[in-house]
């Protein structure tokens, strides 16, 4: 407690304010006694205010005395003296100041975290990584991913800038902590490093000179991702141990985000690089023979389901060309994995090509020995030059016939069936031949199509005879078109209703005759 009169003259110091403030002694003025605050505190207290004295309460200050903090409790009296109770809130300002640095903390925290996970792509995450960092946690920063070939990605950013995108010919080895921080082990102490030895390519443009630094890992998903690398300029604090704490907590935040971007990358990578293999191929003209496909999902997003086809040219000088189209139960992912054993198989196969019903036996067989429990249906053709016209073997598997369109816009079915291929033990074929004359064309479809259900009324399936009439209407066409028209028209009879997969492969004989000095291959070398 201390009192002091109107003329700032102490009257009173207990013990306690004694220890506070030991010149406090009756008689001194406060302005030696006591600091500044509470001098302009007095003051304000006891200046007269019109009609009215200072309420009890009024008046309440807070400062500083040493490296202690308190509250200064007014007490006017009658007589025109104060009495000050001086309450130490020491313990309580260190409380809401760590309060309120957790909380900005947390918010970083959660802020950095939904800017990171709010992207997949690495390169942003370590651009997010470095500013994030340059502007609440250092003067500058540096994300470092691991050594590429004989190159270090760094991503560089000081306070108020734009990241800064380099690969850098440099030894991790050469910043003391750079090497273990990379490796994932634990952070070096920031007083252990020395920033005078630091190399040039560690200080990005418009630092200055380097006071000190911090080293730490970005912990990954079961790899190191790299490593954080905070500076701060000659004139800045260093590092306290609480703040190289928080730097390991917004580390691991970042270091998560980009594994997981590049655990995503390569993910993407390997799927692409799948996807490829799986796709259907684009077809041409093939030894005198045009053919055209088409496929569509059974859902936009998907790139493949359980559809297929392939043509697979001929060796030999005059020998057929294969084709396979098929089937597989299924949709999706699943589906097309399953095609894609089943195409590598048929290309195995090649060599029997001329016998269909050998092929499709052992590949029933290859399929009912898998783990994969699911089947297929397929027609395969085999189709060769034979001067203008070209001859067809088509043999079905379960699969609907296909079906010949005649120059005049006559459609035919072939006369092939079988039964399904990965199911019986043994399976049974027949084998048509069929010839095609100039302009005629064979048409090889899914259930997909001619199932497809819609319409304007909905629901109604576009069937075989519906399709044998779109197709009248594509006499003498060219195979692509054939196959763009089928593909139209059963779109817009779908709409955006759900359907299988669908594929077609147009076989076809063209109206002209086939220059032999490109041997086939090249198209559109014919003459009238």
């Amino acid at each position: 407690m201390l009192v002091a009169d109107a003329d700032a003259l102490v009257v009173h110091a207990n013990e306690a304010a004694g220890l506070v403030f030991p010149d406090a002694r009756p008689g001194s003025p406060m302005a030696d006694t006591v600091p500044g605050w509470l001098v302009a505190a007095h003051a304000r207290c006891t200046t007269p205010l019109p009609a009215q004295r200072p309420p009890a309460d009024a008046g309440i200050v807070q400062g500083r005395v040493g490296d202690r903090s308190y509250e200064a409790h007014p007490t006017p009296r009658d007589d025109g003296t104060v009495v000050w109770w001086l309450v130490d809130d020491t313990d309580h300002r260190l409380a809401r100041e760590a309060l309120r640095t957790e909380r900005r903390r947390t918010e970083f925290l959660v802020r950095s975290s939904n800017l990171l996970l709010s992207s997949l792509n690495l390169g942003r995450c370590m651009d997010v990584t470095a500013q994030m960092a340059a502007d609440h946690l250092a003067d500058a920063a540096l994300v470092i991913a691991p050594m590429q070939g004989r190159r270090l990605p760094v991503v560089s950013c000081v306070r108020g800038g734009s990241p800064s995108v380099s690969r850098a010919a440099v030894d991790p080895g050469d910043v003391p902590g750079l090497a273990e921080a990379l490796q994932g082990f634990p952070p070096v102490p920031s007083r252990w490093l020395d920033p005078s030895a630091a190399p040039a390519w560690l200080v990005p443009d418009g630092l200055g000179a380097l006071g000190s630094i911090v080293i730490t890992p970005l912990p990954g998903h079961g790899v190191p991702a790299g490593a954080l690398v905070l500076l701060r300029g000659d004139g800045a604090g260093a590092f306290t141990e609480g703040e190289e704490v928080f730097a390991r907590l917004f580390a691991a935040r970042a270091g998560a985000a980009m594994s997981a971007a590049r655990l995503y990358a390569e993910q993407a990578s390997i799927t692409d690089t799948l996807m490829r293999a799986l796709l259907p191929p684009s077809l041409h003209q093939v030894s005198g023979v045009e053919y055209a496909g088409g496929y569509r999902p059974s859902k936009d997003h998907e790139r493949v389901g359980g559809d297929f086809y392939d043509v697979h040219p001929a060796t030999d000088e005059g020998a057929p060309s294969f084709v396979v189209l098929g089937d597989v139960c299924g949709k999706g992912l699943e589906a097309a994995v399953m095609t894609g054993k089943i195409r590598n198989t048929l290309h195995a196969l090649l060599p029997m090509a001329d016998d269909h019903h050998r092929m499709l036996s052992l590949l029933n067989t290859s399929l009912l020995n898998s783990e994969n429990a699911r089947f297929a249906t397929m027609v395969l053709a085999s189709a060769a030059r034979d001067g203008n016209t070209v001859r067809l073997r088509l043999t079905s598997a379960g699969h609907p016939a296909p079906l010949i369109l005649r120059s005049d816009g006559r459609v035919e079915e072939a006369p092939t069936k079988g039964t399904l291929v990965g199911a019986l033990p043994e399976i049974t074929t027949q084998t048509a031949r069929v010839t095609l004359s100039p302009g005629d064309t064979c048409v090889l479809y899914t259930d997909g199509i001619s199932e497809a259900r819609g319409g304007p009324m909905g629901g109604v399936m576009f069937g075989e005879e519906r399709l044998r009439r779109a197709l009248s209407q594509c006499a003498a066409m060219p195979a692509e078109a054939v196959v763009e028209h089928v593909q139209m028209l059963t779109s817009q009879w779908v709409g955006s209703g759900r359907h299988d997969d669908m594929a077609v492969v147009v076989i076809s004989a063209p109206r002209t005759n086939h220059l032999s000095a490109v041997d086939g291959h090249t198209r559109g070398r014919f003459t009238a």
